[in-house]
């Protein structure tokens, strides 16, 4: 098969032919459908600390269809559409029970890799899609489910101000939930103004481009009417939880998304003086890619707003280095294995 392989530590992509995968007992194999390029990706793919080995497949944003099924799995047929939370886990342990595979003791990540024709993937990770649900939604369930579960955590109350930092699908999707389930003004807030449009489809009422601004904490608590009682960090980098304790208000919740992978720090009196409620949101429960899967059959389109691009297997190296680098407009970029 074709597949978008990992040259190495800060070397990005090339397209290679690699041999078809065969499934263990407990696993499927797919045919990958679509599949979304993600933040994480790239870090993988550049970063020190969790760099990709030579060779290593990634992609775990993807939807497909069932080609062989292992010895045990008796729920999944060929020809099922699905889409797999990128972990496997026991099926036995009290995270996977939860729903929560990416913490089981004996869990594995290198079973997913949708940078390719074909991916072995979990039975018991893989949510069934109805015909309704088209394979762009499909490969957009799992970034769905990271702001799902980053929502959820912050137990919003009705009407609540809420802060997004950070414009990436991550940053704009927690917008679109907090919107859902119930915040009243939301900003969403940036570096520059590239992602607004798509932030106000996705339920933002305010954006702030902090390039444009002189002092970003008046600007945040005149555009939400005061300090903001939840902030949703979906920046990344170090200094953004640091960030997002100077503006949250006393009392207030800071959820932390941002995949950072370098050394980061903060003055914890800030938020004692405070007394800020600070969480980490690690993924999603099966529950959640179950609740976004069915939302995407009853007909909800409005996600599909974050996706700017959409290419083929071979266009992929171009493409990765050009994100990397932040010469892409690109917020989610969309890829077709078989084109």
């Amino acid at each position: 098969m074709k597949a978008a392989v990992s040259k190495g530590p800060h070397l990005g992509l090339r397209i290679d032919e690699v041999p078809d995968p065969s499934p263990e007992a407990d696993e499927v194999v797919l045919r990958v459908d679509r599949v979304g390029i993600c933040g994480s990706d790239l870090h993988t793919a550049y970063s020190d600390s969790y760099a990709a080995a030579e060779g290593s497949i990634l992609g775990h944003e993807f939807c497909g269809e069932v080609m062989a099924v292992g010895a045990n799995v008796d729920w999944l047929r060929v020809g099922d559409r699905v889409a797999p939370m990128p972990f496997r886990g026991c099926g036995r342990c009290m995270y996977c029970l939860a729903g929560k595979p990416h913490h089981c003791p004996e869990g594995r990540i290198d079973v997913i890799s949708g940078f390719a024709q074909y991916s072995r993937a979990g039975a018991r990770e893989c949510i069934r899609l109805q015909p309704e649900v088209s394979d762009d939604d499909g490969a957009l369930i799992e970034p769905l489910a990271v702001g799902l579960q980053g929502v959820r955590k912050a137990e919003l109350p009705i009407g609540a101000r809420v802060l997004v930092t950070g414009a990436g699908p991550i940053g704009v999707l927690t917008a679109y939930w907090a919107r859902r389930l119930g915040a009243g003004p939301i900003a969403v807030m940036a570096r520059s103004a590239r992602r607004e449009p798509i932030a106000r489809a996705l339920g933002a009422t305010h954006f702030i481009a902090q390039q444009e601004v002189a002092n970003p904490q008046e600007a945040v608590c005149d555009a939400l009417g005061g300090a903001p009682d939840v902030v949703f960090e979906a920046v990344g980098v170090p200094g953004a939880i640091a960030d997002a304790f100077g503006f949250v208000k006393p009392l207030g919740t800071v959820i932390s998304l941002g995949f950072c992978m370098g050394q980061d720090g903060f003055v914890p009196v800030v938020p004692l003086m405070k007394e800020v409620r600070l969480l980490f949101s690690m993924c999603y429960e099966r529950a959640d890619f179950q609740y976004i899967a069915d939302l995407l059959a009853a007909g909800e389109r409005g996600p599909r707003a974050i996706v700017t691009d959409r290419i083929g297997m071979d266009a992929m190296p171009a493409k990765f280095s050009a994100l990397h680098a932040g010469n892409a407009p690109d917020c989610k970029v969309l890829v077709s294995p078989w084109q």
